[in-house]
């Protein structure tokens, strides 16, 4: 059975066919299609296309038709191209001619535009428990290190001291701007275009914002031309999907630094990291290198479906099949690394002895002594310039600003006194930035209960 044919006098190379189906992987549509034709069922019967008993047999039809999908019962046919065709030919082999009736007045074009928003508003529902569940594995981890200092980094090279809980919590709020973003994709969707047909208006009386309501969407579009055209809330999802995948690699690169010989800060549990098959003494965080490179198919796929749009004259073209690959399987990817994540997060732990290690000694509050002479009254840029030539001094003697005697700090300001060794602690340096949003105690344990209310609370 084919949904078209008619006009044509020679038959469809079996090649081409092959090449143009979508069946692999449109499957994944049955339940919206199922649900659709459910939908459309109801507004032909209120039309007077179908009779009561046509709709009834269709429904029940429809119904089985599912359950088969379910079970895995359901046997697809050598022409079945999508799963519109398959579920019209299964619905005729079912209830007869009368199933094919309930093409009536749509489109494949409209039907899989439908189809497909509503398997992404789903999906971002899933996708939003995946974040949250990420962000309180990050909470609870944060948490456990509220009280441990090491050094912050910028440029990969040591900055100032920072609580790790604060460094952890900077992730949480990178997904928080993701669970926003989710949201903004999952309202890009919900727009029913069924009822557009192939792109110029059903021609059955239906009622369309009835039908949306049905359906689960807010609305129906309001131009049938760009109903089934309009791929914006794929290109939205793939952009939502791959700030998330840019977030979870950096979070992954994070994992991976830390869990380095040289900085030995984070040991990943067994059940999140593999071995060497040559070097018996290696742990690797594969888990996260694997999330890391995962981004690059992600980001991928948006830029696959905007060069598909790029040209596209108006309505329907085929070429808009070549949407739901990379959008299923930026779904897949991120939906897995997601998880992947979480429990990598939830189940790691830091080493509280090397923290300390890192964090003491060297050159890491320098800031802070020219802080102090700030407090003294000096300038900053003059403070600035007078705490490098401490830092000249302090590697070329091999030194550490906390090795530094009174009388060493007095050869380069007479402002530095006895004083400013204090301001050189990790301690008081944390102390110090209590600032809204700054990694003093203070202000993390803030920072922790605004974030476990933000993400208990409503989206």
């Amino acid at each position: 059975m084919k949904m078209w044919g008619g006009r044509f006098s020679g038959e469809t190379n079996q090649g081409f066919l092959e090449f143009s189906s979508s069946i692999g992987f449109d499957v994944r549509l049955y339940p919206y299609d199922l649900a659709c034709g459910k939908a459309w069922a109801e507004m032909l019967l209120l039309a007077g296309v179908l009779t009561p008993g046509e709709g009834d047999c269709i429904g029940k039809a429809l119904d089985r038709i599912e359950e088969e999908f379910r079970d895995g019962s359901f046997e697809f046919g050598p022409a079945d191209e999508d799963i519109h065709t398959a579920v019209e030919r299964r619905l005729v082999e079912i209830v007869g001619p009368a199933g094919g009736k309930l093409r009536t007045g749509r489109s494949r074009n409209d039907q899989v535009a439908t189809d497909t928003r509503l398997l992404v508003m789903d999906s971002c529902r899933v996708l939003t428990e995946g974040l949250r569940a990420l962000q309180d594995a990050l909470i609870g981890s944060a948490a456990e290190t509220v009280d441990v200092a090491i050094p912050g980094h910028t440029h990969l090279q040591q900055a100032q001291p920072v609580l790790l809980a604060h460094l952890l919590l900077a992730f949480v709020y990178m997904l928080e701007r993701d669970v926003w973003r989710v949201e903004q994709a999952r309202a890009s969707a919900d727009v029913m275009p069924l009822g557009s047909a192939a792109f110029a208006g059903t021609g059955v009386n239906v009622d369309r914002e009835l039908l949306a309501r049905e359906l689960g969407f807010s609305r129906p579009c309001l131009n049938s031309v760009d109903g089934v055209s309009d791929r914006d809330f794929v290109c939205d999802t793939l952009y939502t999907l791959s700030m998330v995948m840019v977030h979870l690699s950096r979070l992954s690169e994070q994992i991976v630094l830390w869990c380095s010989q040289e900085f030995s800060l984070l040991e990943l549990d067994d059940r999140w990291a593999t071995g060497s098959s040559i070097m018996p003494q290696k742990k690797n965080p594969d888990a996260a290198e694997l999330v890391r490179g995962k981004s690059g198919r992600v980001i991928g796929g948006l830029l696959a479906v905007l060069t598909v749009l790029k040209g596209l004259p108006l309505a329907y073209n085929r070429d808009l099949q070549e949407d739901k690959e990379p959008l299923f399987d930026a779904l897949d990817t991120v939906t897995g690394c997601l998880h992947v994540m979480e429990r990598t997060v939830d189940t790691m732990s830091f080493d509280r002895e090397r923290a300390r290690e890192l964090v003491q000694g060297g050159l890491i509050t320098a800031t802070d002594l020219a802080d102090f002479l700030v407090e003294k009254e000096m300038g900053f840029p003059q403070a600035h310039e007078v705490v490098g030539k401490v830092v000249a001094y302090c590697l070329k003697e091999g030194k550490g600003l906390n090795d530094l005697t009174v009388d060493e700090l007095q050869g380069f300001s007479g402002l530095l006194d006895a004083e400013a060794l204090r301001w050189l602690s990790v301690e008081e340096s944390l102390a110090r930035r209590g600032c809204l949003g700054g990694t003093s105690p203070v202000e993390v344990a803030r920072q922790l209960d605004s974030a476990r209310r933000m993400i208990s609370g409503p989206t």
